[in-house]
């Protein structure tokens, strides 16, 4: 499939984005504690990948180099899955996605503060712009909110932060592997993140069972569609356009997700809530591209 797509990377990044969109539904509907939920979905991703890797001429090239930062990557991954399945479990799938992508602002000021990256005037505008959409969703009334919906929304901002440390790392990691080896790092991330979370199940006497059999064919499409396929189109795809338009397709994926939720939660949504989801959504894109490396 990737063989067949490899001239043609922007449907690939629409593809991944379609595909990952869907994870916080298969979140809400495999009936499982959260913590459960976000380990089957890099062990299944974990098992799904191996086929890929075996037949892969480039999988033992770098691999070695790669083990530290991929434990390092598992483990804010583990970290960013289990607050966010938190945050969809208090407040659904598309708010908890939205707010998990706030992450564009803290990385575009690691960028700022760590990288010597020029911050432009247009993400200095957007960033209490994506604070006023989101008010407009959630509501200005903070206090008159139920308990676990704020937890939800702290729990997503916490997502936001894990994804942060994830992708500074991921960046980082990407150094270290051949140009055109796309699944190892998955692989070993996916493998990692499993063990942290299982760990974390282990001593949190969290249930590792799969109720049912609805519950088992949501978390293996999550596995699968999500954690594997999803981001494998992704990667391949992502170094062939420029940064910015990559920005502007992934944001499709806080989009469906907050769609999916309306259509298939019928999440109760009210005109100012839709004008506060475009707003965040528009303000994310301006962060996305309100950056500038100094080269």
């Amino acid at each position: 499939m990737l063989n067949r797509l490899s001239g043609k990377p922007v449907p690939m990044v629409l593809l991944g984005a379609f595909m990952i969109s869907f994870s916080a539904i298969w979140v809400k509907v495999s009936d499982v504690p959260p913590t459960t939920s976000a380990f089957y979905r890099v062990f299944f991703g974990f098992v799904f990948l191996l086929a890929p890797w075996l037949y892969s001429p480039t999988r033992i090239r770098h691999i070695s180099a790669m083990l530290l930062p991929a434990m390092a990557c598992g483990f804010t991954f583990a970290l960013d899955l289990h607050f966010w399945h938190l945050s969809i479990s208090y407040i659904g799938p598309g708010l908890a996605t939205i707010i998990g992508n706030f992450q564009v602002f803290l990385m575009a000021a690691c960028g700022f503060l760590f990288f010597n990256e020029r911050l432009l005037l247009r993400f200095l505008f957007a960033m209490p712009l994506a604070f006023f959409g989101l008010f407009l969703v959630i509501g200005f009334h903070w206090s008159a909110l139920e308990a676990n919906y704020r937890l939800g929304v702290f729990y997503g901002f916490l997502t936001a932060f894990a994804y942060t440390g994830f992708l500074l790392l991921l960046r980082k990691m990407q150094l270290r592997k051949a140009q055109d080896d796309h699944c190892s790092p998955l692989l070993l991330i996916s493998f990692f993140t499993a063990f942290f979370l299982g760990i974390y199940m282990l001593f949190g006497d969290i249930s590792f069972s799969i109720p049912t059999l609805k519950s088992a064919a949501a978390l293996v499409s999550l596995g699968l569609l999500s954690q594997a396929i999803g981001w494998l189109l992704i990667a391949a795809s992502m170094p062939k356009i420029p940064a910015s338009f990559t920005g502007l397709i992934l944001l499709l994926q806080p989009s469906l997700s907050f769609v999916w939720d309306v259509l298939f939660f019928a999440r109760p949504t009210t005109g100012l809530q839709w004008a506060g989801t475009i707003i965040t959504l528009w303000a994310i894109y301006l962060g996305l591209t309100g950056s500038r490396g100094n080269s």
